[in-house]
């Protein structure tokens, strides 16, 4: 009982973390959502906020951990020149109260 426990534990905490951990690839074919940053906060689908430390990142709420390797990474992103290759819009946000889902809709992308 102690042992499925644990493992259920060990699960749980794992899906908590999912999405959050994003890398920036260098190709469109790389990436699993090409992304587009707005200049105005009511053009975006997510506000993001960029945490310092890979414990910070959340649960699909907008805060994100840039891993410094593709293989550390739960999503990969491009970052598109033009906001109709995008399927997902974001704008950063300058503090960690801020993030979060503007368009749920698009949500299921990041998770």
């Amino acid at each position: 009982m102690k042992l499925l426990f644990t493992i259920s534990t060990i699960l749980l905490l794992g899906i908590n973390c999912n999405a959050q951990k994003v890398f920036s690839v260098q190709y469109a074919n790389q990436a699993d959502i090409k992304v587009f940053v707005v200049d105005y906060e009511n053009q975006a689908d997510l506000k993001v906020y960029k945490v310092k430390y890979q414990n910070q990142a959340g649960k699909n709420d907008g805060k994100w951990f840039f891993t410094e390797y593709a293989n550390q990474a739960d999503k990969k992103l491009f970052f598109v020149e033009y906001q109709n290759q995008a399927d997902l819009k974001i704008f950063f946000v300058d503090y960690e109260n801020q993030a979060g889902w503007r368009n749920k809709s698009k949500q299921h992308l990041l998770y």
